[in-house]
């Protein structure tokens, strides 16, 4: 007898339908090879796709040549889903590889579409014609998104020009790899190492143990230090050493501006020089221009007026902050001024003066699951959902969570992860995106995977996630976001969840930060890690009086940001620029203390050379009118009032971009936003 063994051939995941529900992503089987075949195919697919819309004989219509476009491209974005999301949170060195690849790619493919003649001729057919056409509102902004892409991406341009416009297109996409590349390995790079216990004085037992678990994991007696969010303000908040704190402050600050391989203020300067060449190339005076037109802000000037105004009140009370500090350290006989490595140290001596408030104090009432929960608790309340954990859903790493999120009828919504620890291979911050698109149309109903992703101090043996009020905020923040993307009813993916302008989308994050500190939410999930005690009335009221200490320092570092980013955009000429003189002349210019640094410097502004913020960052201050005031409306009818919650749900979470963010804004609150909420909400006005 012959015994013949053979063993079946690997499929690449993403080329054949997942078998796990709703098209949840099939991490295990997933390996970093995967990626590059799966773009090749994808990106082969779409060109086949693209040529079959173009050469449609019949007429143009929405459903053959936009429906059918929106219906292309399902193995790019099914792929570059998960791989862009695990690119900045979880990539080795294939995957890194793979992007240098896949970039020139993705612009390749974007001018095959974009500047395909034909194609453009049929899209400007139908939105010539998109007034009689009897298109609904949402198909009327889909048709509408697709004639401002062609645009956009240079369909009217002559041969030439397009050529150029190509090239600056694959370039910028290099920089933003190699920038994001740079931020990372310099902020992997650097750590502060002490042994001697003394020199840490006044920080409190969970860093000491954090820091010495960090110790331990690199082989080295004493405690480590990096520049981590969970790590580096905590440090500058309790370490007496004032050296110490000036060394992790700079290291912090100067990340991408040390003249050494990670260094970014080359890549900044081409970076802007390419994008105004681009604005220029398509009729636009500068990049901000281009950028703004099709947000809710439309130009430059209204979003730099917003800025200046907001400005105007909080210049003056960081001023006033500064002089109450610099009194403690006079009081203390301290022969020193405030810097700006000493402000986050004296402004915590300052709470606890004026409000006997230590934010030590709050954390021990604020485990990561708790906050989850407390997040959760809100949206059921409002919105009639449910979440429920999934033990069983693959996952990229093995400290994210997964959740199903059900309507009121029990039917599925969406799955929701969640990955919150920080880690080497995670970039900073906290972002939200989907795995999985959601979409209606076509005969196809796909419900959106959607994640979360934070970087939160590693639980230890003895002790759990704790968050600061600052981290608490940022997960309503980014479940927020959440929300958006996992509630959306639109049918196409170009308008559906978060495809909104920047300057809307932050409205449906930001406003779920007003109900993670209000009493009444407070006392239901902001229970004591060791005896389960509920968060004291004390506390609370403590914390409620202290609610707009330091906003002078935290408008200033923001709006300081905002003005930066649009300040590098409005520029004209570009011709001997330096980032370091260009950042000085914009801190004279703005009157800015020495204090107060932008909240983020050029060399490490991910939002703006690494993402879609560029000139765009002002998008959390104008967001945060909208969603101070839409806050009111739950204030005047009650915080968990669910008739309150339904009007949002439908007005906003449902309905993405599928029409004008404004005219939304006014269907749930019934007028147009007021600026004077936002204002209160920092304390810059009474």
């Amino acid at each position: 007898m012959l015994t013949i063994s053979c063993s079946e051939k690997r499929v690449n995941p993403f080329f054949v339908e997942s078998n796990l529900p709703f098209g949840a992503v099939e991490f295990d089987k997933i390996e970093s090879t995967d990626y590059m075949p799966a773009f090749e195919e994808g990106f082969r697919r779409f060109k086949a796709e693209i040529d079959s819309i173009a050469a449609c004989p019949d007429a143009p219509t929405f459903e053959n040549t936009i429906e059918a476009l929106e219906g292309s491209g399902r193995l790019i974005a099914r792929v570059g889903n998960v791989f862009f999301n695990l690119m900045e949170s979880d990539a080795d060195d294939i995957m890194k590889e793979t992007e240098k690849k896949v970039i020139p790619m993705q612009t390749e493919s974007s001018s095959y579409l974009y500047m395909n003649e034909t194609l453009f001729n049929r899209v400007k057919t139908l939105y010539d014609n998109r007034e009689s056409s009897g298109l609904t509102v949402e198909q009327q902004k889909v048709l509408e998104k697709y004639y401002r892409r062609f645009v956009k991406g240079g369909a009217l341009l002559d041969e030439e020009v397009k050529a150029r416009f190509v090239e600056i297109q694959n370039r910028l996409g290099e920089l933003r790899v190699n920038f994001a590349e740079n931020n990372l390995n310099e902020s992997n790079a650097y750590i502060l190492h002490v042994t001697d216990l003394k020199r840490l004085e006044g920080l409190p037992e969970s860093q000491l143990e954090a820091a010495a678990a960090r110790a331990k994991e690199k082989n080295l007696e004493g405690w480590v230090f990096n520049v981590q969010k969970p790590c580096w303000i905590p440090f500058l908040q309790y370490c007496k050493d004032r050296d110490l704190r000036r060394e992790m402050y700079q290291a912090y600050y100067n990340r991408g501006n040390n003249d050494n391989e990670y260094d970014n203020k080359e890549i900044i300067k081409e970076t802007l020089t390419l994008r105004h060449e681009m604005a220029n190339i398509l009729g636009y005076e500068t990049f901000a221009d281009l950028q703004l037109e099709d947000r809710m802000a439309k130009t430059p000037e209204a979003a730099y007026d917003l800025l200046m105004a907001i400005w105007e009140y909080a210049l003056p009370q960081a001023k006033r902050e500064r002089d109450e500090m610099q009194q403690i350290i006079d009081s203390e006989g301290g022969n020193f001024k405030l810097a700006a490595w000493d402000w986050w140290y004296y402004a915590e001596k300052l709470r606890k003066l004026k409000y006997d408030l230590d934010e030590s104090q709050l954390k021990p009432y604020f485990t990561l699951d708790n906050t989850f929960k407390g997040a959760f608790m809100v949206a059921e309340r409002l919105f009639g959902i449910k979440f429920r954990p999934v033990d069983n859903l693959p996952v990229y790493h093995p400290s994210v969570a997964t959740w199903e999120c059900l309507d009121a009828d029990g039917s599925h919504l969406a799955y929701f992860y969640t990955d919150c620890f920080v880690r080497p291979t995670k970039r900073q911050g906290a972002w939200m995106t989907n795995f999985v698109d959601a979409y209606n149309f076509g005969g196809e109903d796909q419900r959106p995977s959607v994640v979360n992703v934070c970087n939160y101090s590693v639980p230890t043996d003895t002790l759990p996630c704790l968050l600061s009020i600052d981290d608490v905020r940022t997960v309503f923040h980014e479940f927020g976001h959440g929300l958006h993307g996992m509630l959306t009813k639109c049918h196409y993916p170009s308008v559906s969840g978060t495809s909104v302008p920047s300057d809307f989308v932050e409205m449906c994050s930001q406003i779920m930060e007003h109900w993670a500190v209000e009493p009444s939410i407070l006392k239901q999930y902001a229970f004591h890690y060791k005896t389960g005690e509920p968060i004291p009335d004390e506390l609370i009221a403590k914390l409620e009086n202290a609610g707009n200490f330091n906003t002078g320092f935290e408008t200033v570092e923001l709006v300081g940001a905002a003005l930066l980013d649009m300040e590098y955009h409005m520029l004209t000429d570009y011709t001997g620029f330096e980032d370091s003189k260009f950042e000085a002349a914009i801190t004279a210019k703005l009157g800015m203390i020495p204090e107060i640094e932008f909240r983020y410097r050029g060399t490490f502004f991910n939002h703006i050379f690494n993402n879609n913020y560029c000139a765009g960052y002002y998008s959390y201050l104008w967001a945060e009118v909208l969603d101070c005031d839409a806050f009111e409306t739950f204030r005047e009818e009650g915080l968990l009032n669910p008739e309150t919650g339904r009007r949002y749900r439908e007005n906003i979470l449902e309905k993405g971009g599928s029409d004008d963010p404004m005219e939304l804004y006014r269907r749930f609150r019934g007028s147009d936003p007021k600026t004077e909420p936002m204002l209160r909400e920092r304390g810059l006005i009474k």
